[in-house]
């Protein structure tokens, strides 16, 4: 008898358990409970069990009372590695289904989803199966680290005479309880100096506190007052906590254009959700995971929130999770993985920025954080809403045929026209002034406009690096990676030329691997380049960059900090700019080359295109200037950069929905990729084609009930020294195509060797 998740969590009795592991086997594994332990375990438990002559930590999902059919006996549990569950009933409950739709082992969802073991647990298990000393685990111990936090005292600053670093210092406490030494760093050059020599004057005090090592936390945020909701805010407001009250869980497509207010009607659904004494999550883009978001939550919520992100330690983490779990802090706020947070009685799932391709998991476990919270939602009998600018064609379908509910918010909320939008024809408009093949008249003329009447611009281009390949001279053949299908990037900054998939690197100066010739042509521009044109362009002008290179620690929002407080003019950057900066002083816009995400081999490119165009023209004019767009493009008819210069979604959704019903794609088809790798192309190449012979002697339940496309070589044929293959199967029956993926997956688990095989269930 296999107990179910949903089920009460009480301790499970019975003589067996079934334990998920961790490991690439769609199955369970059934181990027998030692009497210590009987009454101990539930559906959740984190166990320690053997496996293959070694120790791993597994989960339980259930019990029985009997070995399965043909197992004549059974290892025993080795022992509890935390006293308590890590999921919850309705958590586990919606893992299982989650692991089930994506057919994917069970054991490595839940590894996913969990926390990290607490350090030295496997060593420290005692002979009757619990933890020795459970409180002194290494991975409860904390390193403290103190720090000061600063004072301004009653007296005068104005009578003082101060230096500039002083000043400085002074203006950062002003109308502000205290500020701590990290904020100060950034500011000032040896802030314990300046604290200091200000407290010789009586202008501060210090006391010595322990630092908060999560940069989130850091600085103090004032409390913030809502501001009054515009109609079509207090609209979707009422809607979403109308369906909060009820209980019985609801979704949402919040639309609104940019600079509508999206993230007020998130904060007034949270109060609400907390009110009732529930839980919310809020799902964002890692990239958009800035203090500034998170400051704006604390400003409404205080520090009672939980930030869950790639930054934080093993411990940090643990204690993020126990406080979600035992209901000490009700919001959870974090990229895709934060979807897993045990928060307490769930009745609030926020996906931000719902179309963003971040949001899939592209290894492992791929999941698709908007899908699950959809399905989390349901579970929990919460209510669901998914914002954007921009939705993706999928969501914004669902919303057309009434499977959620469409909230629309159609003007910015701070009454702010949309800026204009200008599209320059790099047919016809070559290069400008200074000769940079991308700063044309029109956008040279844009900035030097902008910087004359003392605002700032974003100039957009999602290529990093100086240029994107170099052409041997001689020969013609383009330097590639040696263990990928790629073109090398060249890093002028660093004097070297880069993969950016393995991250392989060597000297520009190497001479070409095919003659020998040390003379190479640059083809193509990216970020580092652009930024030095414009720099050539306008000297005059604090010109900054912002992409992977640059982002390193808190380089992110340093940069933007520059840009807020004015110290930076232009910034040049990849999509890091294009994701919820809201900057007042920000009144133009210029994309260097509106249509490079078209050329991808992918149905989604215009859509993509059309998204990417819309988010970074939305950063332009939010605050009292009205604001300008500047597209340069080859391909000015393009629907995507047409409609995107007219901030016209329902137009290009009108489009784009035809276009793939012709083609028969999502959303009016379903796709399942088969990923196949090997050391050597012909294993990886036919190793497909056995998946691809199973899958077509599985399809005729009638005829072209689920196409399969391929074999095909990836993409990227070599990655890290491994070949890729695909298939793809396409069909407008979900049943059917999950009866041959079935087929499929369990092909894959009789093993390929020397290949290896993944699925990706609704693949992006």
């Amino acid at each position: 008898m296999h107990a179910s998740a949903s089920e009460s969590i009480e301790g499970i009795e019975s003589k067996f358990v079934e334990v998920a592991l961790p490991v690439p086997l769609r199955k369970l594994f059934t181990y027998e409970v030692p009497e210590s332990l009987r009454g101990a375990l539930h559906p959740g438990s984190r166990v320690a069990v053997t496996f293959n002559r070694r120790k791993l930590p597994g989960f339980v999902v259930g019990g029985r009372h009997a070995l399965p059919e043909g197992v004549s006996r059974a290892l025993r549990v080795a022992g509890l590695l935390e006293s308590e569950p890590v999921f919850t009933a309705e958590l586990l409950r919606f893992l299982e289904q989650a692991a089930k739709y994506y057919m994917h082992p069970l054991g490595e969802v839940l590894r996913a989803a969990a926390p990290a073991l607490p350090s030295g647990a496997m060593r420290r298990l005692r002979k009757d199966g619990f933890l020795e000393a459970e409180e002194n685990l290494p991975g409860q111990r904390v390193a403290h680290h103190r720090t000061w936090k600063v004072c301004a005292t009653e007296e005068d600053a104005g009578a003082a005479r101060l230096g500039a670093r002083q000043k400085r210092v002074m203006d950062c406490l002003a109308g502000r309880e205290f500020v701590l030494l990290e904020e100060l760093r950034a500011q000032v050059k040896d802030p314990r100096a300046v604290v200091r020599a200000l407290k010789a004057k009586g202008l501060v005090r210090f006391d010595e506190v322990e630092a908060v090592r999560d940069p989130f936390f850091r600085t103090a945020v004032s409390r913030d007052s809502p501001p009054q909701p515009t109609a079509a805010q207090a609209v979707a407001i009422a809607s979403i906590c109308e369906s909060l009250a009820v209980g019985e869980g609801s979704a949402f497509l919040l639309h609104g254009v940019t600079g509508s207010g999206k993230t007020e009607v998130y904060l007034r659904a949270i109060d609400e959700a907390r009110t009732l004494g529930r839980g919310a999550i809020l799902l964002v883009p890692e990239i958009a995971l800035t203090p500034q978001l998170v400051g704006r939550f604390r400003a409404r919520f205080g520090d009672d929130i939980a930030v869950l992100h790639s930054g934080l330690t093993a411990r940090q983490r643990d204690d993020a999770w126990q406080s979600l779990r035992k209901g000490r802090v009700q919001v959870a706020i974090g990229a895709r993985s934060a979807l897993f947070a045990p928060v307490a009685d769930l009745g609030l799932l926020i996906v931000d920025e719902e179309h963003d391709p971040s949001f899939k998991q592209d290894d492992g476990f791929r999941y698709h954080a908007r899908d699950m919270a959809l399905l989390r939602a349901q579970y929990a009998k919460a209510v669901c809403v998914l914002g954007s600018a921009t939705p993706s064609v999928e969501t914004y379908h669902r919303a057309n045929r009434g499977l959620i509910r469409l909230l629309s918010l159609p003007t910015r909320a701070t009454g702010a026209t949309m800026p204009e939008v200008e599209i320059v024809d790099l047919r016809r408009h070559r290069r400008g002034p200074t000769g940079h093949q991308l700063l044309s008249g029109p956008l040279h003329q844009a900035i030097g406009s902008c910087l004359g009447t003392g605002h700032q611009a974003i100039i957009f281009l999602n290529r990093r690096g100086f240029a994107p390949s170099l052409r041997c001279a001689a020969c013609g053949s383009i330097a590639e990676c040696p263990a990928c299908s790629v073109a090398l990037t060249e890093h002028r900054g660093q004097g070297a030329l880069r993969c950016h998939y393995c991250d392989f690197q060597r000297a520009v100066s190497i001479p070409c691997a095919s003659c020998g010739s040390s003379e190479y042509k640059r083809l193509g521009v990216g970020t580092e380049q652009l930024q030095k044109g414009v720099e050539e362009s306008f000297p005059s002008a604090a010109v900054a960059r912002l992409d992977r290179d640059t982002a390193s620690g808190d380089g992110v929002e340093a940069v933007l900090d520059r840009l807020r407080s004015g110290d930076v003019d232009v910034l040049v950057g990849t999509q890091m700019v294009t994701k919820g900066h809201d900057i007042a002083g920000v009144t133009l816009v210029g994309v260097a080359l509106a249509d490079q995400s078209l050329a991808f081999p992918d149905f989604r490119a215009s859509e993509r295109t059309f998204q990417l165009l819309a988010q970074v023209a939305g950063r332009a004019g939010r605050a009292d200037t009205a604001g300008k767009v500047v597209l340069q493009t080859y391909q000015p008819d393009h629907p995507a950069v047409r409609l995107a210069a007219k901030h016209d979604y329902e137009s290009f959704f009108a489009e784009e929905i035809r276009d793939r019903e012709e083609v028969g794609y999502p959303p009016f088809a379903r796709l399942v990729s088969v990923r196949v790798q090997a050391g050597a192309e012909a294993d990886a190449r036919g190793a497909t084609r056995t998946l691809a012979e199973t899958a077509r002697q599985h399809q005729a339940v009638r005829e072209g009930a689920v196409q399969v496309l391929g074999p095909a070589p990836a993409p990227l044929l070599r990655l890290r020294g491994r070949y890729h293959y695909r298939l793809l199967l396409k069909s407008e029956d979900r049943k059917l195509l999950r009866n041959v993926t079935a087929h499929l997956a369990a092909r894959i688990d009789q093993g390929l060797a020397p290949a290896q095989a993944s699925l990706d269930i609704d693949p992006l």
